[in-house]
């Protein structure tokens, strides 16, 4: 066993067909990437699946995994953040990454738990769809994106989101948990 996930073996990454850890989580990401290309009309190269976002709290850091950031004609428009459990535990954690991605707010912020989704929209956090099927796919997301304000994010918000993410995926984590790095 590796950390506190069952290893059933190896796989290989749909996106980046690198080989990887085969555990249940794995499989629920896989299965989400072939939902983004498959049915949903991405291309692999604007999905970057196991994105390594740096976060900061005081003097305590970490990289935390952002599962996957879709961009489109240069800008990333939705992450989608993978977690088992409850949905609604994950909203704000994915909003304040989403805060911190880039340097302005992502438009849609997406969390599943493999078999459910909730679909959140960025600016407002607001649920604005619930459902795997409801995750936006290639042309819906182009067709919006000229309604998408794109708000940059001052350094005193993303200090305080950052200290957010901090709290859920660091501090909050299971001691053996291996997908986050304690820096």
């Amino acid at each position: 066993m590796n950390g506190h996930h069952l290893i059933l073996g190896e796989l290989v990454d749909f996106i980046t067909g690198k080989p990887l850890a085969d555990t249940h989580d794995e499989r629920y990401r896989q299965k989400l990437a072939r939902l983004l290309v498959n049915h949903k009309g991405f291309s692999k190269r604007e999905i970057q699946s196991d994105f390594k976002l740096k976060i900061r709290a005081d003097q305590k850091k970490a990289i935390v995994p952002i599962d996957f950031v879709i961009s489109l004609a240069g800008k990333i428009c939705m992450i989608i953040k993978y977690g088992p459990g409850s949905l609604v535990t994950r909203h704000r954690s994915a909003l304040a990454a989403a805060r911190l991605v880039a340097k302005y707010q992502i438009p849609i912020v997406a969390v599943t738990n493999g078999e459910k989704a909730d679909i959140l929209l960025g600016e407002t956090g607001k649920v604005h769809a619930q459902g795997l099927a409801s995750i936006p796919g290639r042309q819906d997301l182009l067709a919006r994106m000229q309604d998408f304000r794109i708000t940059p994010i001052s350094g005193k918000q993303a200090e305080m989101e950052s200290r957010i993410v901090y709290c859920y995926e660091v501090d909050d984590s299971c001691p053996c948990d291996d997908t986050v790095c304690r820096l």
